[in-house]
């Protein structure tokens, strides 16, 4: 059988990020030339593939030719129900073979090609000439009229312009239904590409077949560096760092930049923290308290201890100290004589815990950002080393024997990026015999950064270039050495129960 699915997913989809205002001749998608090939790369025994957006859908066509070869339906109803199981070709089979393929295909919104109604009476030669399109109400000759298995037919004007509407206006593509009112059908690839004409929408409808290709399956994801168009392929979904061609490195499982030692749950749940506004609540229940009558909430600013609320309804006479009454407090201005009550007590407690569990945030976050913020400086190394780096090749080293100073910023980078990670995983965990050597590891390998970062700070002249060398690689092995170290522990962690997370 003869299924054409090569014509209606050719090389021009891809990622959206090509331009669509481009003349028709500028349509096509240019790739480096390496792209030609799969890549096949590894982590350990973490394997994954890059693939470029010709790759991409070559991919899916094959997926969508291998299934066709087992359930024998045209190809484009395969790749609206492979769509419909996000990808997963066992979940189709095993649908697919149960016995109830009726229930299948209404689930999926399409007409059973077993059962698809005849349209012989509509086109036999002995019948009416002509059709009324109940769109636009016009009678149009019958080889003007089109229609899909649900046996509804419009003009082909109204077709494309209906389609053209979904397409650019709503970026819709898998779920384009019939144009019929009520008719949940939907309307197959073939016949979305024969009927629309324009080039653009063309190219703009396969961005989206492919993009909604790699957003449903779970083994594949797009790079997330912007302008990059590759797509990283794996075997299995698992929490590891793949790196794209253009040098990108992040979790598949979450799509973040690599996050070692932290899992990708506790990272979700320490960028909420950050985002939302929860550490405002935080600041307002430490720094202020609330008007014991009416509840208003009230910022001392001022040293004397008997307040008086503002609100007009209210003006209630409190001690700030105590929350209590200020009638029985007498002529005791700045002396609040009721700390022992267990009600002020309690009120007391609150506040402290609040404000106490501020400190304990502010504590991680600051050296959180301190982290990202001197990763984003040491990346700014790359261009004055390399000034380093030609300057002592000037004086007489060889391109190999400056390398170190590259070998070092790299290590530099990780080192950060792993402390960075390490404060939001100290932040969630609880403290135990394991924690203190984590964080004594923590520290170790955090001296050793700052110290590598201020050696690669130093100005190099003739006169120390030997001893800025062997300083600066033999500190770059011992924080390569205790990285390695401190990820193994949490590592080991991790495998024998020893975390245990405060929530």
């Amino acid at each position: 059988m003869d299924t054409g699915e090569d014509e209606l997913y050719d090389a021009d989809s891809g990622n959206e990020s090509s331009a669509e205002d481009e003349d028709e001749d500028e349509l096509s998608i240019s790739l480096e030339p390496e792209s030609s090939s799969r890549e096949k790369l590894e982590t350990e025994e973490f394997h994954y593939e890059v693939l470029s957006t010709e790759q991409i859908v070559q991919h899916m066509v094959d997926c969508i030719r291998e299934v066709n070869t087992v359930v024998q339906i045209p190809p484009t109803i395969t790749r609206i129900l492979l769509n419909h199981f996000k990808w997963d070709k066992e979940k189709l089979y095993e649908r697919y073979y149960d016995g109830d393929q009726d229930a299948l295909f209404k689930e999926a919104h399409i007409v059973n090609p077993y059962k698809a109604p005849s349209t012989s009476s509509k086109d036999s030669r002995f019948g009416p000439r002509t059709e009324e399109c109940e769109i636009c109400l016009m009678t149009i000759p019958k080889n003007m009229m089109t229609g899909i298995a649900c046996g509804h037919r419009f003009c082909t004007e109204c077709w494309k312009e209906y389609l053209t509407s979904k397409i650019m206006d709503q970026g819709m593509c898998q779920i384009i239904a019939c144009a019929a009112h009520g008719c949940d059908i939907l309307v197959d690839d073939q016949t979305v590409m024969s009927l629309i004409t324009d080039p653009k929408v063309k190219l703009k409808y396969q961005h989206l077949i492919t993009n909604s290709f790699v957003e449903c399956n779970r083994l594949l994801r797009w790079c997330p560096q912007p302008e990059c168009n590759y797509v990283i392929a794996v075997q299995y979904v698992d929490a590891q760092p793949v790196t794209c061609r253009c040098r990108h490195t992040f979790c598949f499982a979450c799509g973040e930049n690599w996050h070692d030692p932290v899992k990708c749950n506790l990272l979700r749940k320490w960028q909420k923290k950050c985002d939302d506004d929860s550490e405002t609540s935080n600041w307002i229940a430490a720094n202020t308290k609330e008007c014991p009558k009416c509840n208003a909430t009230i910022e001392k600013d001022g040293g004397c201890n008997h307040m008086v609320c503002k609100n007009q309804n209210c003006k209630s006479d409190f001690c700030w100290v105590c929350l209590g009454p200020w009638e029985p407090h007498g002529s005791s201005w700045y002396n609040c004589n009721r700390y022992d009550e267990r009600e002020a007590k309690s009120a007391r407690d609150a506040q402290e815990k609040s404000r106490a569990a501020l400190q304990r945030y502010l504590f991680y976050c600051n050296r959180y950002l301190n982290h990202m913020q001197s990763l984003k400086f040491e990346h700014k190394l790359y261009a004055s080393v390399k000034d380093k780096m030609e300057e002592m090749q000037q004086q007489n080293m060889s391109w190999i024997e400056v390398q170190f100073l590259k070998i070092a910023v790299d290590i530099l980078c990780q080192c950060r990026q792993t402390l960075m990670y390490t404060y939001v995983f100290a932040y969630y965990l609880k403290r135990n015999n394991q924690s203190a050597i984590f964080e004594h590891n923590q520290r170790d390998l955090e001296s050793a950064t700052e110290t590598l970062s201020e050696y690669l700070e130093r100005d190099i002249t003739q006169e120390n270039l030997l001893d800025i060398k062997q300083k600066v690689q033999d500190k770059y092995r011992y924080c390569e050495s205790r990285c390695k170290a401190l990820l193994e522990h949490v590592h080991e962690g991790y495998e024998k129960d020893w975390w245990e997370y405060i929530d």
